[in-house]
């Protein structure tokens, strides 16, 4: 049974996510009303995702989120009412595993839920690229072009075909897309897959695609042809 922690500043919402969850076969271990008592539960309890608000006090959840991820730890999916790229940026910058919204119909959040603990990115792939080259091309300047150099900075670490892997995460594949276009097993993609995240430092797959898309590896749709 997939365990969760549920973090919002509104009691009739974390009471309501908690029923709702239970009643989906999900285990609700705890609840918090701030992002640091969300962070404290985390570590108490150990869920395997802590469904996170964005906007509390004491703590928001972009910041409760960067203090809870890491190996072996909880993964977390933002839940919340602002449907805007900075927010969604800013919450798989530090680590997110996906980003819905409250509106969200409940089987769909229970299912979402799975997919963040089986290691997947929430998002469809193709949306959270989109909202990631938008906030690059933004930041940048839409003329502006990729330097990809990877013979310094992050990407440095990775073998050749560790960046052939993550271009091709970026570009939203899965595992198994991954496995069929450079003639791999699964079994290898998983493999290089953690080991990426391991020389970058990142909890989640959403993270890998925030890097390449900054360290110019994928070029935004609009800028030209993509790496």
């Amino acid at each position: 049974m997939t365990s969760v922690v549920v973090a919002d500043d509104e009691a009739l919402v974390r009471e309501g996510l908690s029923a709702l969850l239970v009643r989906r076969g999900i285990d609700v271990l705890a609840v918090a009303a701030d992002g640091e008592a969300a962070v404290a539960a985390a570590h108490t309890h150990a869920p395997d995702v802590v469904l996170m608000d964005i906007r509390m006090p004491v703590m928001d959840g972009i910041e409760a989120t960067a203090a809870i991820v890491g190996p072996e730890r909880p993964r977390v999916l933002i839940l919340t009412t602002y449907h805007q790229d900075e927010y969604v940026y800013r919450a798989l910058q530090a680590g997110a595993s996906g980003f819905l919204l409250k509106s969200t119909e409940p089987d769909r959040l229970a299912r979402s839920i799975e997919l963040v603990h089986a290691g997947e990115a929430l998002l469809a792939p193709e949306v959270t690229a989109r909202l990631i080259a938008t906030h690059v091309t933004h930041q940048a300047g839409p003329d502006a072009p990729p330097a990809p150099d990877t013979s310094r900075g992050p990407l440095a670490s990775l073998t050749p075909r560790e960046r052939e892997v993550l271009v091709l995460v970026a570009r939203g594949l899965s595992n198994d897309q991954i496995s069929a276009e450079l003639f791999l097993s699964p079994a290898t993609v998983k493999t290089h897959l953690n080991r990426i995240l391991g020389k970058l430092g990142h909890s989640s797959r959403a993270q890998l695609v925030v890097t390449a898309y900054e360290e110019g590896l994928v070029r935004p749709v609009g800028a030209g042809r993509r790496g």
